[in-house]
């Protein structure tokens, strides 16, 4: 489903990405970041079209799919937004390109959020899929945010329990995350799903998913609030789009929390669940190609 983008085996920043480039490196540039439990996969559907004007980097994030899982740390700081950023931004560099654009879903968008904080020379214009900003979203958990993102606060556990009872079957809790949205299991090709699976077989393999979680809930809330405390905002165009039949839209106000911490924002809901890029991937490339023009 890759068919003409090379393979991407890179190593930055301590960890080692896999995942998909290309195929065109003097068209401008775009890094894409995948959610949870994905990978790069989650771009197949519209990669090969978009590939016509830009050049397209995929990685999985560290801790995902094929990429590296660098040990816990007692802080969580290997597996913090800040440090994803970092692997991104290297990343970029180690293929030629100092700025580009970014376009990010789910766990994702928060690194790519992070990026957009911590290096504002580096990124043109940052799209961001189905999510809030995690401090307001700590900050405002409810019982029915709760029930319905069940897995922030399984993962975020101290080791070993997550990463023991997901390795044992991994196919029960993928399908359980996943086929659970709106959209169910439909939108996922049988393949892309046993990918993903495999990617979360053994407990060694679910360290670096927890771990994100567990940064997420502890040393990353510590760097936004670090943030707001000293007056800092995004200041990267953000284009900010949410499924209108997902959990983000009904129980939290998107645009107006990403309106408090950039300085230029626009959004909208879109007609589909959670999973963006794989229920709409038409709709969401028009959106893609509208923003970076």
């Amino acid at each position: 489903m890759f068919d003409g983008f090379p393979e991407l085996d890179v190593s930055v920043n301590g960890v080692r990405l896999r995942g998909r480039v290309g195929p065109d490196p003097a068209k401008p540039p775009v890094l894409l970041l995948h959610g949870h439990p994905e990978s790069h996969l989650i771009w197949h559907k519209m990669a090969p079209s978009l590939a016509a004007d830009f050049f397209l980097v995929m990685p999985d994030l560290r801790g995902y799919g094929d990429s590296g899982r660098p040990p816990a740390t007692v802080d969580h700081s290997s597996y913090s937004k800040r440090e994803m950023a970092r692997d991104c931004v290297e990343l970029m560099a180690r293929l030629g390109h100092r700025r580009f654009d970014v376009v990010a879903h789910d766990r994702g968008a928060r690194v790519a959020a992070r990026l957009a904080a911590d290096h504002p020379d580096r990124v043109g214009r940052v799209m961001l899929m189905d999510i809030a900003p995690t401090l307001d979203m700590y900050e405002s958990t409810t019982r029915a945010f709760a029930a319905a993102y069940w897995h922030w606060f399984f993962l975020i556990q101290p080791a070993p329990t997550p990463e023991a009872l997901i390795g044992a079957n991994p196919r029960a809790y993928v399908e359980a995350v996943m086929g659970s949205r709106h959209a169910g299991l439909t939108p996922f090709p049988p393949e892309v799903l046993d990918r993903y699976v495999e990617a979360l077989t053994g407990a060694d393999k679910v360290i670096g998913m927890c771990e994100d979680y567990r940064a997420a809930a502890t040393i990353d809330l510590e760097h936004d609030r670090a943030d707001r405390a000293a007056g800092r905002r995004i200041t990267a165009p953000l284009r900010v789009l949410w499924g209108e039949r997902g959990i983000i839209g009904r129980l939290f106000d998107p645009l107006a929390l990403w309106c408090g911490v950039a300085a230029d924002v626009s959004g909208r809901p879109v007609d589909c669940g959670h999973y963006l890029p794989e229920e709409l991937p038409d709709e969401i490339e028009s959106e893609i190609r509208a923003f970076l023009a």
